[in-house]
């Protein structure tokens, strides 16, 4: 009998959602679920399959996945579970292509708006009772550059337009792209940031991305520009974004994701007025699992067959 780990550190409604859907599908399915990866004890060593999230993994659970034979990731990012040390060449990974274009821009809106509204500014006002009035900024006209253009920056891009923003793109090569202004390649960082309003992150995290947004970077940023991470902690250079945020040298930042997670409770990103933090929400949705399930179904079915090589979103690693 086939075997499936559930490891999802979600809310038990969520979790369970994972858990009745797969097995509605496929009911001879041994399946076990775990809410954190010290529990897979009991269970790892005797599974086939892992369901689970990058962020959410640790190395001893591949040392002790024994008889592991393919890991589906449930977001984009592999980063978490392809450089484990402890992954075996043959246990394949498939991930999550193509979902997340409409939560993520939204969220990306959400960061934007809430920067120019100083929303945050709202909410402590709110928590102290205080009335105090205060000029916003306007989307309109202003620039947005967009780094990492794929499926989320495509529906992005369309509602920046709709605001009356400009939008530049910045991807690994330079390229025409339907609905951007401009497009910079990545080996323009520099030259591309400088007349930002708002440094939207989408990229992917590799190695040659990791820490891209430097100090430099972060230097060549107008002081009034904002930056939004919704892609990975470990793109943006968190020592030089503290440096760059307590000496205002750009006007504040929206954080979803990070280097560490959870981001530890004594991390200086809490405390900064002029960041917004939030806890890897940007795809995280009311529907994400009915995204998701299709995706599963279609490549246990393949699985459970033997026909590995036609599995969805393959990762070649």
């Amino acid at each position: 009998m086939t075997r499936l780990l559930i490891l999802l550190t979600l809310p038990e409604r969520v979790r369970t959602q994972y858990y009745d859907g797969i097995r509605a599908r496929f009911p001879d399915l041994a399946i076990d679920m775990v809410d954190h990866h010290s529990k897979v004890d009991p269970h790892i060593g005797a599974a086939d399959v892992l369901l689970t999230f990058g962020p959410m993994m640790a190395d001893h659970v591949l040392e002790k996945a024994r008889n592991l034979k393919w890991i589906q990731a449930l977001g984009t990012g592999v980063d978490g579970i392809v450089d484990r040390p402890s992954l075996r060449r043959e246990t394949i990974v498939t991930n999550l292509h193509g979902i997340h274009g409409a939560p993520v821009s939204e969220a990306a809106f959400m960061s934007m708006l809430a920067l120019s509204r100083a929303l945050p500014r709202a909410l402590r006002n709110q928590a102290n009772r205080k009335w105090e009035r205060f000029p916003a900024r306007l989307l309109k006209d202003k620039t947005v550059g967009i780094f990492g253009i794929g499926v989320i920056a495509g529906e992005l891009a369309p509602r920046c337009k709709a605001f009356g923003m400009n939008v530049v793109g910045i991807s690994s090569a330079r390229r025409e792209v339907p609905g951007f202004d401009r497009v910079f390649g990545r080996d323009q960082l520099i030259e591309a940031v400088r007349d930002l309003d708002y440094f939207v992150l989408l990229t992917p995290y590799t190695p040659e991305t990791r820490n891209i947004v430097d100090a430099k970077v972060l230097a060549a940023m107008k002081p009034g520009a904002y930056l939004v991470n919704l892609a990975r902690g470990g793109i943006v250079d968190e020592a030089a974004l503290i440096d760059t945020l307590r000496n205002k040298r750009i006007a504040g930042a929206a954080l979803d994701v990070f280097a560490e997670e959870p981001l530890p409770e004594d991390h200086p990103f809490w405390g900064m007025e002029e960041v917004i933090v939030t806890t890897h929400q940007g795809g995280f949705c009311d529907v994400y699992v009915d995204f998701a399930l299709p995706v599963i179904e279609e490549n246990m079915r393949k699985f459970l067959a033997g026909d590995t090589g036609d599995m969805i979103n393959l990762v070649k690693r």
